[in-house]
């Protein structure tokens, strides 16, 4: 991995918090799927091309973690400070999509792609200002990992499989949502940017 050659070091702050943003991020994944509940889906369509994009992420995520820490910052430093800070927000703002776009979406959520029968087509919440806030967040939680872990060579490698992998699964979702909605999506995808509100 390129982190491995030259990590810049980090402080214990950044990485506290970076641990108890990833133990909110695990627990709002947990509160989601009890929230949806068990019930047996009524799947109308369904991609497996995403999945690709799912794996093309979590290799992007694992280039970045992976390699060795240098925890060499004083904790009270200036340094180590402003990047827990860093981390902190850029965590805040991954769990807070994830959870207000859970929520939004409701029965609608999952992680693969795929419509059900009886969808609808959420347009509020963090939806009425972009169309894929999760995708954002895990965006800022990317970022986080690399300031935490001081691994920001390994987004070289990365970003772009990051990147990559999040193409390929807004490609299968809204060919998905076109097929289902038709005009009505059309309509919106014309109206909201997909990751950044009024910009992209």
């Amino acid at each position: 991995m390129i982190a491995i050659v030259d990590p810049a070091p980090v402080g214990a702050p950044g990485l506290v918090a970076l641990l108890l943003g990833m133990l909110l991020f695990v627990a709002a994944l947990v509160f989601v799927r009890w929230r949806k509940g068990a019930a047996r889906e009524a799947v109308a369509h369904r991609s497996s091309s995403a999945n690709q994009g799912i794996v093309l992420q979590a290799t992007g995520f694992l280039l970045v973690a992976i390699g060795p820490l240098r925890p060499s910052l004083p904790a009270a430093s200036a340094a180590a400070v402003g990047q827990a800070v860093v981390v902190a927000l850029l965590i805040g703002t991954c769990v807070s999509l994830f959870i207000s776009a859970a929520v939004a979406m409701g029965r609608n959520w999952s992680i693969g792609a795929r419509t059900r029968r009886d969808h609808d087509l959420v347009t509020w919440g963090p939806f009425a200002v972009i169309r894929h806030p999760i995708y954002t967040g895990l965006l800022a939680l990317l970022l986080a990992l690399s300031v935490a872990f001081g691994h920001w060579r390994g987004l070289i490698l990365g970003l772009p499989l990051f990147a990559w992998g999040t193409w390929i699964r807004i490609q299968a979702e809204e060919s998905l949502l076109l097929a289902h909605f038709g005009r009505q999506y059309q309509a919106y995808a014309a109206r909201v940017k997909r990751f950044l509100p009024g910009i992209f």
